[in-house]
Formats: structure tokens, C-alpha cells, sequence
């Protein structure tokens, strides 16, 4: 008996870890990003996911340093790298490429979905205003018919 609860229990677990980790996979495959790096000659300076790496100041000074003297042209030690992930498209559907009808099937699915879960106000009793009908005899006794 304590073998099966256990296996029972460990079929549970398996099947949440393998849904949350093809969630995560989902997610992962439809996500974006683009990392941007500043080097230094061949030191990563600055890392960034989200905004564009700060320099490190050296491509200023070589800047003016061009400026006021422009026989003396250096190359820059440092340079931008940038790495750009884009997201898989094929698991992105848009509402525009269903048929009319299935957009009417989800539309109605969802919204009988959504008020299946809406509950009543007030308590209503269907058959308030329905009386029992009257009796003239009582049947079990007239064809006496008793449980025993």
C-alpha cells in the first residue's frame, strides 16, 4: 500500500516538474534580448542587457586628441560588441490569421468560461411559487402498499 501512494506521489511531482520545465522552454524560445558589451582592448569594460554599455572615456580622448592634431591618426582600442537573440516566431499566433468562425468559437468559449464561475446574487429556490397538489387520499393506503 505504501509503495503505490508513493508512486502516486511521484507521478504527481514528475508530471508538475515536466509541465513547469515546458513552460519555461515556451518561454524561453519566444523571449528576445540583445546583450550589449563595451571592451578595452580585449577587457570587457561594460555589460549591459537592457540599455546601451557605457564607455570607458578612452574613445574621447583619442577623439580630441585627433582633433588638435590630425597627422597623428590612431586606431581606437576599443570597440562595441553586440549580441542580438531574436525570438522564435512560429509559436506567436496573431488573432488576424483564424478563420471568422474559430475566432466566434474562442470568443463564445471564453465567455462562457469566464461566467460559468459568476455566482448568483441571492439564493433562489426554483419552485417557491409551486405548491404540492392537494390529495384527497392517501394512494399507499388505498392500494395498501406499506414498506415493511
Amino acid at each position: 500500500m505504501w509503495n503505490f501512494v508513493n508512486f502516486v506521489f511521484m507521478k504527481k511531482f514528475f508530471h508538475n516538474a515536466i509541465s513547469v520545465l515546458m513552460a519555461f522552454v515556451v518561454l524561453f524560445t519566444t523571449l528576445s534580448f540583445t546583450v550589449d558589451m563595451h571592451y578595452c582592448g580585449d577587457t570587457l569594460v561594460d555589460f549591459s542587457l537592457f540599455q546601451k554599455a557605457d564607455d570607458c572615456g578612452m574613445e574621447k580622448a583619442t577623439e580630441a586628441l585627433n582633433c588638435e592634431t590630425p597627422s597623428m591618426v590612431e586606431k581606437s582600442c576599443c570597440s562595441d560588441q553586440q549580441i542580438v537573440r531574436e525570438a522564435n516566431q512560429d509559436l506567436k499566433t496573431s488573432f488576424d490569421t483564424i478563420s471568422f468562425g474559430q475566432q466566434i468559437f474562442v470568443a463564445s468559449f471564453f465567455y462562457t468560461f469566464i461566467n460559468r464561475f459568476e455566482g448568483f446574487d441571492e439564493n433562489t429556490v426554483p419552485f417557491k411559487d409551486y405548491h404540492p397538489p392537494f390529495l384527497e387520499q392517501d394512494v399507499l393506503v388505498l392500494n395498501q402498499v406499506f414498506l415493511i
